[in-house]
């Protein structure tokens, strides 16, 4: 892990990359927000983070998250669920986080809408897409993600707002660049359908190794980790 004096700069240096990447390609930087990833960060790590001007964190595990979010309830973040959720842990989600990146299955969006019923709130998703058609993935197949949003638009207390991809691992980021055109092209023909209930808003895609074209490609959010708090350990 990184020193905490690091993590600043890392910061810096992140929004100074997703600045000149959005600039690059004619977009407004302000329309890219950053999900600092936080799997195994420290809180205190994390309460750096975010006097360094972080606003929204994104946790991989239910349990986890729960630890994190309590002991920083003080430092008014954003927080997002972007791991593999499971139908059993939704009734946690809807209690801890802002927007969930990960709904691949309408048995999971169901649980969700009814937990959150149960809260008296409205919950943010996204839609998770598996554009790889990789086993090891989650995420809903590309031909099959149109029918799920439209079955999930019918549940009144889950409102999507876009959809999310992981795609396939490369080591050159250009290898990356088709996917990531492929959910951009995806959104522009859900959003074309006006489907009630659907906002088309947001496109996270893009970690540390490929946020810049994840970005030139249209993505909203961009989950960096690696880059701002280092390896984990």
């Amino acid at each position: 892990m990184i020193h905490m004096n690091d993590i600043a700069e890392n910061i810096r240096q992140i929004k100074e990359r997703i600045t000149n990447a959005a600039m690059g390609c004619g977009r407004s930087p302000k329309d890219v927000g950053l999900v600092a990833v936080t799997k195994t960060v420290s809180p205190e790590q994390i309460r750096k983070a975010a006097e360094a001007g972080l606003d929204c964190f994104g946790e991989n595990y239910i349990q986890e998250a729960d630890k994190k979010i309590t002991a920083l309830a003080d430092i008014g973040v954003s927080w997002h669920f972007i791991g593999y959720l499971q139908s059993n842990k939704a009734k946690y989600a809807v209690r801890l986080f802002d927007l969930i990146h990960s709904v691949d299955s309408l048995k999971l969006a169901k649980e969700l809408n009814r937990q959150a019923a149960r809260h008296g709130r409205v919950q943010k998703i996204l839609i998770q897409v598996n554009l790889g058609g990789e086993k090891t993935k989650s995420g809903a197949a590309k031909q099959a993600a149109e029918e799920l949003i439209r079955d999930v638009a019918m549940l009144e207390n889950l409102s999507v707002r876009g959809l999310m991809t992981l795609p396939p691992f490369f080591d050159a980021p250009e290898k990356v660049r088709p996917y990531f055109r492929q959910l951009a092209e995806l959104r522009r023909e859900i959003a074309a359908k006006n489907i009630a209930n659907v906002e088309m808003d947001e496109l996270s895609m893009g970690m540390t190794g490929d946020f810049e074209p994840a970005i030139e490609e249209g993505a909203t959010l961009v989950r960096v980790g690696t880059a701002i708090f280092g390896e984990r350990s």
